[in-house]
Order: structure tokens, then C-alpha cells, then sequence
């Protein structure tokens, strides 16, 4: 059974930074594609980053590319997400995602494993 747990979400102001964990125990981290969504009130959740396994390419939706970086740490088992020049509109619960899926996938269904979600604010 794979466990995702986040963490490092809180308050920040805008244009401000945070980088969210999420720390991964089960089976091989690296064998995993990993990805980040979100999800704000009243909102679908939505696809954020994507981290491929073995290959580490990445990908990001549009309203954050050049503003937040996925990475990983195999070692760790542990996934990132660096959030720089926060916007009001990137206020949202913050999940990360595990799949052996190869190629990049931006629906929620396309995911086996979720964690329990770290809230991010960010103030005007």
C-alpha cells in the first residue's frame, strides 16, 4: 500500500514563496510518476505539475510555468513543489499524486494514489 503525507503549506502573502513535501512510503518511490493538483473552493481539482518516473521530464499547467518547479528526491522518497510569486489565485488545497502512468496525465482519474492535501493562502 503506497501513503503520500504533505506537508509545508500555510499563509503567505503575495508574491511570496513556499516549497510543499510529500513524503512517499510503499512500494519503490522511483518506480512512480508523480504529479501536484489543487483544488479551491467551488473548483474541480486541477492538474499543477508532473514529475515522469525514471526520466524525471516535467510539465506544468500554464498559470504556473516559470512560477513553480517539481522536483524529487529518490533517495528521500520524497516529491517538491517550489512556489515562487504566489498570486491570491493560487489559494487552494494542495494535493500530490502516484501513478505508473508514462505519459503526462491532467485528469485526477488517471491517479492511483492521493494524499491527504495541505492548504495554501496566499493574501492580497
Amino acid at each position: 500500500q503506497v501513503q503520500l503525507v504533505e506537508s509545508g503549506g500555510g499563509l503567505v502573502p503575495a508574491a511570496g514563496s513556499l516549497r510543499l513535501s510529500c513524503a512517499v512510503s510503499g512500494r519503490t518511490f522511483s518506480t512512480y510518476s508523480m504529479s501536484w493538483f489543487r483544488q479551491a473552493p467551488g473548483k474541480e481539482r486541477e492538474f499543477v505539475a508532473f514529475i515522469r518516473r525514471n526520466t524525471d521530464s516535467t510539465d506544468y499547467a500554464d498559470s504556473v510555468k516559470g512560477r513553480f518547479t517539481i522536483s524529487r528526491d529518490n533517495a528521500k522518497k520524497t516529491l517538491y513543489l517550489q512556489m515562487n510569486s504566489l498570486k491570491p489565485e493560487d489559494t487552494a488545497v494542495y494535493y500530490c499524486a502516484a501513478g505508473t502512468t508514462w505519459g503526462v496525465a491532467r485528469r485526477p482519474i488517471d491517479w492511483n494514489y492521493w494524499g491527504q492535501g495541505t492548504q495554501v493562502t496566499v493574501s492580497s
